[in-house]
């Protein structure tokens, strides 16, 4: 058996700076908004300050998944505590969809009588909450953006735009026409695109948790490339799962003919897996065909 791993250790110190610094400006901001919504009596900005406050604790959240994961291997955590950022990253996914389904609730209640709001308070803070957004979602831009933790973290920024834009719309809407109903209407629609969001988010970290193999190396097709080594005869106990979205991992019997020199086979497949599918880190047994 023989063992090939050229994968390094992740520096997530940009990670931690642009988590550490979009927390800060969204917490700092989600008071701005609630004080703003509770003055304006408008639900968009205060589903839209709830959003912020589960994003503030997801950023934290990540923050801490993130620092965690850079800890040192031990003799019983042999992957080090790496895992620990798909599990924040799957609570961040399951925030995301409740915060949307609240924010259906308290929308439906208000189609009936929707309630007078203070659209010229409500367009500035608005205003004001989508620069913020904007300037924390360039902050996470600059991270890893193939890190699961940071993209969710993105994902719960881009709600809050997208927040943030409804909320101007229906301001201006409700400023200039007196339409009421687009308070809740803005807010039905931001809520909308945030639980498609934290379905994606959920889902993907759900599926490195149960060690799915990605979608982008199907086992099927993995096992058809290696076949094509000459010396090789069968492919057996072929497994490939995700340590964390950029660590993929395989492990596999391969079963060559009697001719077959194992060291040469062995460096074939290695760099046939480097090559085609670009993966670092996987465990192969070489065994020879039995007569």
């Amino acid at each position: 058996m023989s063992h090939f791993n050229n994968h390094g250790q992740q520096d997530g110190s940009k990670n931690k700076i642009a988590l550490k610094w979009t927390f800060f400006l969204i917490a700092g901001f989600m008071i701005v908004e609630v004080i703003g919504g509770i003055m304006t009596n408008s639900l968009a900005l205060l589903s839209d300050a709830g959003h912020m406050l589960s994003d503030a604790a997801a950023l934290g959240l990540s923050y801490i998944a993130v620092s965690i994961g850079q800890k040192a291997v031990t003799n019983r955590k042999t992957y080090g505590y790496r895992r620990f950022e798909i599990f924040a990253a799957f609570i961040n996914g399951l925030t995301l969809i409740a915060i949307s389904l609240y924010i259906f609730y308290e929308a439906f209640r208000r189609f009936s009588e929707p309630p007078a709001v203070a659209s010229t308070g409500m367009l500035i803070v608005a205003t004001l909450g989508l620069l913020v957004n904007i300037g924390a979602a360039f902050i996470l831009k600059r991270g890893d953006n193939d890190n699961l933790n940071v993209k969710s973290a993105f994902l719960h920024v881009l709600g809050d735009i997208l927040g943030s834009v409804g909320a101007i719309t229906a301001a201006l809407l409700i400023l200039f026409f007196e339409w009421n109903l687009a308070d809740p209407i803005a807010s039905m629609i931001v809520a909308l695109l945030i639980i498609i969001s934290g379905y994606r988010v959920t889902r993907d970290s759900f599926n490195i948790l149960m060690e799915s193999a990605p979608e982008n190396l199907p086992t099927d097709d993995v096992k058809a490339k290696l076949m094509t080594v000459e010396e090789v005869e069968e492919i057996t106990d072929l497994h490939i799962w995700l340590i964390t979205m950029d660590f993929p991992s395989l492990t596999c019997q391969v079963v060559v003919h009697q001719e077959a020199d194992e060291q040469i086979v062995l460096r074939k497949i290695q760099n046939l897996l480097h090559d085609e599918f670009a993966l670092h880190h996987m465990t192969i047994q070489i065994e020879k065909k039995s007569n």
